[in-house]
């Protein structure tokens, strides 16, 4: 890529920091923590809860008790899986929360309970690919590293008018890197120009590298459309007193979390079964599916556990929205 040859680097950098500056999310208190590696853990953590999540949601609910309950790696290793699921309870993506678990005994395995400061180090730990281990180096170790986020990677792409493999999407990142005193800022940067500004529907007249961008005021091209597979869950609500009946789910979609009971499951759209009591239904959407539920009333289950509706183990969403109908 000659893209560093042919923008004014200086002039995009400068630009790209001012607006940052004054109008960036500097207040995030992952932003606000030493770079030489002892808060490397907390940087972690934000980038992984961060994955497919609104970072309002993280702050408001997750981030904070999170660190509280697992202030360090080896706190996280101690764990169970079900206290880690039971935290992570509504951020979904629970594989996110199964490899952190798995990652932190790692660490303290190999690393005498630190993450590691190199690039292939990291990303041979479970659930960490080359976006958050560049993430980690910059944001956690204060290391010059490139990578590319959602954000950035669209960013990027518009700066240079054209869509990019991410072999070439990765060297125009690094071709594009400031001095080594400017690149935590620079990436926050890129970020948030990628969050506020630079979406969708991109604000041009707003945007501070405008004049360097080869899309700018240009029609967005339409995002490629998402596959969604349909599925139809058929749900047993069994009560017993103040427990209800739960199985643990060995299905990978919610793995080790706790689910109602199911009575079929249909891979396409399907009417609810006429046999049985049905109390209601939901739509429910959960990374490529979009499922249609339904809930029936069921007896007092002889083989099934039930659990205190005051101690639920770590459950679904897609369970929290069935037991409306308790």
């Amino acid at each position: 890529m000659q893209i560093a040859k042919i923008l004014e680097l200086d002039s995009l950098h400068s630009a790209l920091l001012s607006w940052y500056h004054a109008y960036g999310r500097a207040n995030l208190p992952w932003r606000n923590l030493p770079r030489d590696g002892s808060y490397a853990y907390h940087i972690y953590i934000s980038e992984i809860m961060l994955q497919q999540t609104q970072v309002s949601r993280v702050l408001e609910s997750y981030f904070f008790p999170f660190l509280a309950r697992f202030p360090t790696l080896s706190a996280l290793a101690d764990s169970s899986q079900q206290e880690v699921l039971h935290l992570w309870q509504g951020l979904g993506y629970y594989s996110r929360a199964r490899n952190l678990h798995a990652c932190a005994k790692l660490c303290v395995k190999q690393y005498n309970s630190m993450l590691p400061d190199s690039l292939r180090a990291l990303q041979a730990l479970p659930g960490i690919g080359a976006y958050t281990a560049g993430a980690i180096l910059c944001f956690g170790f204060g290391q010059k590293a490139s990578f590319a986020d959602s954000n950035i990677a669209r960013v990027l792409q518009r700066l240079v008018g054209k869509p990019l493999t991410q072999s070439q999407l990765l060297a125009l990142a690094e071709s594009l890197l400031p001095q080594a005193d400017k690149v935590f800022d620079y990436h926050q940067a890129l970020i948030d120009l990628g969050a506020m500004l630079c979406t969708r529907s991109p604000q041009c007249v707003k945007c501070p590298i405008a004049s360097h961008c080869a899309s700018a005021f240009k029609p967005p091209l339409p995002p490629k459309p998402k596959p969604r597979i349909p599925l139809t869950l058929h749900l047993a609500l069994s009560q017993k007193r103040d427990s209800i009946a739960l199985c643990k789910s060995q299905d990978k979609l919610y793995k080790d979390l706790y689910n109602l009971p199911l009575l079929a499951k249909q891979e396409s759209h399907q009417s609810p079964l006429p046999t049985h009591h049905l109390l209601g239904s939901f739509t429910h959407a959960y990374t490529k599916y979009t499922i249609t539920a339904y809930v029936y009333q069921a007896p007092k289950l002889a083989n099934a556990t039930y659990y205190p509706l005051n101690a639920l183990p770590p459950i679904a969403n897609l369970t929290k929205k069935a037991l409306r109908y308790l």
